[in-house]
């Protein structure tokens, strides 16, 4: 890890974490892809440790926060138990709104079920859908599990729904056409969860 890389990182009203730049997907609009000059230089050359990342907690004062977000270059679901380990600190000294954003393969990256572990820990799990269908998704986020992984996003979504405060389908307004995202809001219904149309930033 670079002496300048960014573990935590603000972005509006809440405290944001870089766990990894580890994904199983190559999104076509991913950040990533425009370099360092949204958020600072998020690029790890070595993971931080989950002891680094609760003493980078630890120097921000979480009152000032809205809430604590896991996203960064990469998946957090890539580092699951690292995460939790976080989440359960941040609950020990905290009562601040905890989120997860995620493209919803944690199932599939670990091979076994992995949601009753979210339960108490998050407020918030916000998954990455962009796609109406499982062949639109593997065109345009390229996941190294092809098109199985989108029917593997929308049990994730099922199956943290028990656990978590709320869960959230998510869709980038540019990587979609507008016949689409009603697929994709109808779909969030289906599932009893909540429907967000994100701006491309």
């Amino acid at each position: 890890m670079r002496d300048n890389a960014v573990i935590t990182y603000q972005h509006g009203n809440g405290l944001y974490v870089n766990l990894t730049n580890r994904c199983p997907n190559s999104c076509d609009f991913c950040v990533r892809s425009y370099g360092d000059t949204l958020y600072g230089n998020l690029w790890l050359d070595r993971e931080p440790t989950v002891e680094e990342v609760i003493a980078d907690i630890k120097a921000q004062d979480l009152s000032t926060f809205d809430e604590l977000v896991f996203c960064g270059y990469g998946e957090p679901t890539e580092r699951l138990y690292d995460m939790l380990e976080v989440c359960r600190f941040v609950r020990s000294v905290s009562d601040i709104s905890i989120r997860l954003n995620t493209n919803g393969q944690s199932e599939l990256l670990w091979g076994k079920e992995s949601t009753k572990r979210f339960e108490g820990l998050f407020d918030v799990v916000s998954i990455s859908l962009n796609c109406a269908d499982a062949a639109s998704y593997d065109a345009v986020c390229h996941s190294r599990f092809g098109p199985d992984a989108y029917g593997a996003i929308l049990e994730f979504a099922s199956n943290v729904k028990p656990y978590v405060g709320e869960v959230v389908l998510s869709v980038v307004d540019t990587t979609i056409p507008p016949e689409d995202i009603e697929v994709c809001r109808a779909t969030a219904e289906r599932l009893g969860v909540t429907f967000r149309l994100r701006e491309f930033i």
